[in-house]
């Protein structure tokens, strides 16, 4: 298959900046907002975060089968989903950071429903846009191209709300009037972004099956082991993740008492991710998607670990500990979208039908599962230290921030770490299972009318070929 363009990867990746001015403005600075702005307590926040989250990991499978059933000839499986729902998310996001005061029920009623239609239109935008990448090629280093260039613009964005926004987050400041001001500029950048990768991101891998029935799109998850184990790995290492970046910023103001130095991170951030990002393809090919995602989730663990036992009165120390996790988290995050992207090649080797929207959305429904958890544990570490808006913070509160910043994370990772370690799906049988397809593709071509043979299955049994005698699942151009 052809190279992607210089072009292409650059304008997938604007689509997953467009996507963080949503998400990560809510992954960073939602709890803040409700805790500080909106008057809600950490203990409420916490429910709501993961009420809400869990509700988000719910609506992704429902968006995976409504992308799995739609498809346009003229732009394709999953651009028009963009295309139609950006508008809306974008707006849901000013929503959500503008709670009115209308007593202690309507206001976290308010929130709750803002914020569970802000998750639920992110799902119809992101689990298409996730998906065009194993749409977009089935090579692995263009793959881990596309990763990076996703992990790009996703720091971009974070780098920025950490230089420019997260300064202004300090007793006395008008925060609401900084978020609503915030998020309406968003809406009119993440358009231009949106609509950016929709005119460059096209679909080259097609399917002979367009509309994916319900048993289809089961039978791919059943017999789909690589893709499980991956949703598992995931589960821990974003709860961990979560835990920490929902908690980062108190860790710098009411910890180090350095908030002057969350600007610091955040250009540190783009740095690092424009160092993988160049360096990640050529890692992959040395040693492996695998591995990277293993050594980089152990420099998470090591980071963790020193957030966690340095005193408070250490800074440097703390914040170096902040940066190990960090650029482990950034490495994982790079690579972790290849490895999805393969799932799907595997779900088609073994059932015979291509089925990218289900296989994502399952992805993602763990993944959100996992961000609700991290979240909503690091709010209970918060309530449970006796956290205090505008307040200084008691022996017991910092050392709530420190377990939510540091111990959880490093605790989950190496959870994490063990279930990748059985994960089987690695570059060598990811090759051999690409052959295979194209091989059953050639086959039934030449002879459509013919039974396929149900030996030599690259993992050692016959699934992968179970489906041989059906037309090609994909065919490239």
């Amino acid at each position: 298959m052809k190279k992607l363009s210089k072009m292409s990867i650059v304008g997938y990746g604007a689509g997953d900046a467009a996507n963080n001015l949503a998400f990560t403005t809510a992954t960073m600075f939602l709890l803040v907002y409700y805790t500080d702005v909106a008057g809600i307590s950490a203990a409420a926040a916490g429910t709501l975060l993961l009420a809400v989250r869990i509700f988000d990991a719910f609506a992704d499978v429902f968006a995976g089968r409504v992308v799995d059933r739609a498809f346009s000839k003229r732009f394709g499986k999953f651009r028009p989903f963009i295309m139609f729902g950006s508008i809306p998310l974008l707006l849901l996001s000013v929503a959500t950071f503008s709670v009115p005061q209308l007593g202690e029920s309507g206001t976290l009623l308010y929130a709750y429903v803002t914020y569970a239609a802000l998750g639920l239109a992110y799902s119809l935008v992101n689990i298409p846009y996730g998906s065009l990448a194993g749409a977009m090629t089935q090579d692995p280093g263009e793959r881990a191209k596309l990763g990076s260039a996703r992990m790009v613009g996703a720091l971009l964005v974070g780098s920025a709300l950490g230089i420019f926004v997260a300064p202004l987050i300090k007793p006395g400041a008008d925060l609401q009037g900084t978020f609503t001001t915030i998020t309406l500029v968003f809406v009119v950048i993440g358009a231009a972004l949106y609509f950016f990768t929709v005119l460059t991101a096209k679909e080259r891998v097609h399917r002979a099956v367009p509309n994916v029935t319900l048993k289809q799109s089961m039978d791919t998850l059943k017999t789909n082991k690589p893709l499980l184990m991956l949703c598992l790995s995931s589960f821990f290492f974003l709860t961990g993740y979560l835990a920490l970046t929902s908690v980062q910023l108190y860790y710098l103001r009411d910890v180090l008492g350095r908030l002057d130095l969350y600007p610091v991170l955040s250009i540190a951030q783009l740095v690092l991710t424009f160092a993988l990002a160049a360096f990640m393809p050529r890692l992959v090919r040395s040693i492996g998607k695998k591995r990277v995602y293993i050594y980089s989730s152990l420099l998470t663990v090591v980071g963790g670990t020193i957030i966690f036992f340095t005193p408070a009165s250490q800074v440097w120390i703390g914040f170096s500990g902040l940066l190990l996790s960090l650029a482990g988290v950034l490495a994982v995050n790079i690579v972790v979208w290849a490895l999805e992207a393969d799932t799907v090649e595997y779900g088609e080797w073994k059932t015979g039908v291509r089925t990218e929207g289900i296989t994502y959305a399952l992805f993602s429904f763990t993944r959100k599962t996992g961000q609700a958890v991290g979240g909503a544990l690091a709010a209970y570490a918060l309530a449970l230290g006796g956290y205090k808006s505008g307040a200084t913070q008691t022996a017991d509160a910092v050392f709530g921030i420190q377990v939510a910043a540091g111990a959880m994370p490093a605790v989950l990772t190496i959870l994490a770490v063990l279930v990748m370690s059985k994960y089987k799906l690695t570059d060598a049988l990811h090759a051999r299972i690409l052959t295979e397809i194209r091989a059953r593709r050639t086959s039934s071509e030449s002879d459509a009318g013919s039974t396929g043979s149900a030996a030599g299955s690259p993992d050692g049994t016959d699934g992968g070929y179970a489906a041989a005698a059906k037309p090609p699942a994909a065919t490239f151009n």
